[in-house]
């Protein structure tokens, strides 16, 4: 059965009070220090929150399945905890599964949304088996895959200290929260709810994501009403890969916003 409570997930909140929030969002196998390169820029222009799915990093970590539900009311309790009546929301993979359900289920919490490297609709059966074997043989089993997947051969091999970094994040997963966060993205089916957002979208692909691919991104893109598209030179996690990039444009996306506060 899954566990139907919401979690306290731990967060870090910086900036000043008086800037918009945005609130950043954690891929699956991550923690919220995969951000680190785009915080020390938009902590300057938000009030900047950053926090770990439920599973990962210092969040506790309930038993599974998980469902998307969960992980979105894990994220709407947060910002109550915190008294944010309304932010922009940027998530990654998983994360961007958060922020689909977030846009359509609670449209006046969410002022504008960056979806990155996600899908509507995962593959089910390999997240599914990837689920098991984690919870059978642990996350080191598929580590040396997933980082595959997370970077682009020459980004492997020009920054291996970065990928060391970045499987560090993946090893301390507990293996009940990855193989949870697994079954998420096996269920989760967010194409019926994309024609709904209202909230100004930006999705942003790695041009060689294997995990949620350009044509994934195209399909986000052409169902939220005046989503747009901007594809960077990496695999899954563009953020750490091109982070000038993505960070250069989320900063234009969220422009209107900081504007509005001037």
């Amino acid at each position: 059965m899954t566990e139907e409570v919401v979690v306290e997930l731990n967060h870090v909140l910086e900036g000043l009070e008086d800037t918009p929030v945005l609130v950043l969002s954690n891929s699956l196998g991550t923690n919220l220090g995969m951000w680190d390169d785009q915080a020390s820029v938009l902590r300057e222009r938000f009030r900047l929150l950053r926090y770990d799915q439920r599973g990962h990093g210092d969040s506790p970590v309930p038993p599974g399945p998980y469902k998307i539900e969960d992980l979105g009311l894990d994220a709407l309790a947060l910002l109550d905890r915190l008294e944010i009546e309304r932010a922009s929301f940027c998530g990654l993979s998983i994360g961007g599964l958060v922020g689909m359900w977030l846009a359509s289920e609670a449209p006046e919490r969410i002022e504008r949304l960056v979806l990155c490297c996600t899908a509507s609709r995962f593959d089910s059966e390999m997240y599914d088996a990837r689920a098991h074997q984690v919870r059978t043989e642990g996350v080191d089993s598929i580590a040396d895959t997933v980082l595959e997947r997370w970077f682009t051969p020459e980004f492997r091999a020009t920054r291996p200290e970065t990928v060391e970094w970045a499987g560090s994040m993946l090893r301390d997963t507990p293996a009940e929260g990855y193989a949870g966060c697994c079954e998420v993205l096996r269920d989760a089916d967010m194409r019926s709810r994309l024609e709904s957002i209202r909230a100004p979208t930006l999705v942003i692909a790695g041009a060689e994501d294997p995990a949620a691919t350009v044509d994934q991104a195209e399909e986000i893109r052409d169902s939220i009403p005046e989503a747009r598209l901007v594809v960077v030179e990496a695999a899954h996690l563009a953020n750490i890969e091109q982070p000038e990039a993505v960070t250069r444009e989320i900063l234009e996306h969220l422009e209107p916003v900081t504007e509005e506060r001037r």
